[in-house]
């Protein structure tokens, strides 16, 4: 294929070779003179592991050379690769003067140039960039429809600096973010061959994918090291901890508990938060990331709260009590902790579990729930036709089969889903849903 890659830094630069390796036709575009004149004489514009040689090579070879006319890129490509760069404002906002600028140029060129033309947008941008700013930049300088005279695509990159060319090569996944299956499917044939899941998806999906994976890899780093000081404080060997840790591949190292979901409790995750916190504080560690996992949990339940003060009802169900389906340990559950607040708030609160029984309850459980929800017993219903009878809006924190299968369609009642439902995405679409994050 005939490629245009704009912006020469770290993630074009890569980019283009890589592509001209892989026996494409690539036109790399930079309005630094110094990075283009750097690539024409076959020397990377970059420091970075085996750019170097792989730039001499292809450019070698006639399949990599630069410039700075957009114009004249565009003319003689048939795809287009945008690897500007997203800086942070002052604020913290996204920069996307960069994007905007070379959006601009690119459609003024297109509109002369005729013919189909997919746009890539490889940059990382926030989730509705790419459909809300910059494709009506490239409509209004084209003068035509995008998916219909020109394609657009977002996709994203996944290159850590230092070892780019390997990971371009043998990529951890692929991830298109298509307008329209011909721009899917132009983008695809730029990486046949290599390695790794190939994900289809929403143009939007694909921006936010990127963030998903960088805030958790900076959430995780912090994670280490704010364990790490926390056990050296307390005299543990962090490393000899996070060996066991990291053996762990069934809750751990999986996809154990990264579902948006409900908030979690029970007996061990609260208190274990808190005394480690507190350990820390003691030792005089600072650990800003775990002492805000209790304050994040908290405001994830609010959320539910607001929906349901958000549907503008007062009669409220809701399925499910313990903290964990299949049990009937209601300490610390965050679904009691939700009863105790609409309930504190004057909702007509009607509540089915088909695992807690008022008279069953023992021990720790019967003074938790005699402590935070002494009203319990007029709250329970015994059947869940009873609270679907009394609610104009229904809470669902269970994957009880009896409820699930009992849940109407329609929105009567609304339904709030604390759990993603089983055929939520069906429901989705349906008047009377909400979702809690989805």
């Amino acid at each position: 294929m005939r490629v245009s890659v704009f912006g020469l830094g770290y993630v074009g630069c890569v980019s283009a070779a890589c592509l001209a390796g892989k026996g494409h036709e690539v036109i790399g575009v930079d309005v630094n003179q110094v990075k283009v004149d750097l690539v024409n004489d076959g020397k990377a514009p970059v420091v970075e592991e085996r750019i170097g040689e792989l730039i001499a090579e292809v450019v070698g070879s006639g399949a990599l050379r630069a410039t700075r006319d957009v114009r004249e890129a565009i003319m003689e490509s048939e795809m287009s690769l945008i690897c500007v760069g997203t800086p942070s404002e002052p604020n913290g906002s996204l920069c996307t003067t960069y994007l905007e600028r070379v959006t601009e140029e690119i459609g003024a060129a297109l509109a002369e140039r005729g013919g189909r033309h997919t746009v890539v947008f490889r940059s990382t941008m926030l989730p509705g960039t790419c459909t809300n700013l910059l494709i009506p930049i490239l409509e209004k300088y084209v003068g035509g429809t995008a998916g219909v005279d020109f394609g657009v695509a977002v996709n994203p990159e996944f290159l850590r600096e230092g070892t780019s060319v390997r990971d371009f090569f043998d990529p951890p996944k692929t991830v298109v973010g298509e307008l329209d299956p011909a721009s899917g499917d132009a983008v695809l044939a730029l990486y046949e061959g290599l390695p790794g899941e190939v994900f289809r998806v929403p143009v939007a999906t694909a921006e936010a994918i990127k963030y998903a994976d960088n805030a958790f890899h900076g959430l995780k780093i912090g994670f280490a090291n704010e364990l790490g000081a926390v056990c050296q404080a307390l005299g543990v060997d962090s490393h000899q901890v996070m060996d066991v840790f990291l053996a762990d591949r069934k809750l751990n190292i999986s996809p154990a508990y990264l579902r948006p979901g409900f908030a979690f409790g029970g007996s061990c995750l609260p208190k274990d938060l808190r005394s480690l916190v507190h350990a820390a504080r003691r030792a005089d560690v600072s650990v800003p990331i775990l002492s805000h996992v209790l304050p994040s949990n908290a405001a994830h339940l609010e959320r539910a709260v607001e929906l349901v003060e958000r549907a503008g009802k007062r009669r409220v169900g809701l399925f499910g009590l313990s903290f964990k389906p299949g049990t009937d340990d209601l300490r610390e559950s965050p679904l009691v902790e939700l009863a105790e607040r609409l309930f504190g708030k004057g909702y007509d609160l009607k509540i089915h579990d088909a695992h807690v029984s008022l008279s069953r309850l023992l021990g720790a459980n019967r003074e938790y729930v005699e402590t935070r929800l002494p009203h319990l017993a007029q709250l329970l219903a015994d059947s869940v036709d009873e609270v679907l009878e009394h609610a104009e809006v229904c809470l669902v924190g269970t994957r009880d089969p009896a409820v699930l299968s009992a849940l109407p369609h329609g929105g009567d009642p609304l339904l709030i889903d604390l759990i993603h439902l089983p055929d939520a995405d069906v429901r989705r679409a349906e008047p009377g849903y909400m979702g809690l994050a989805w």
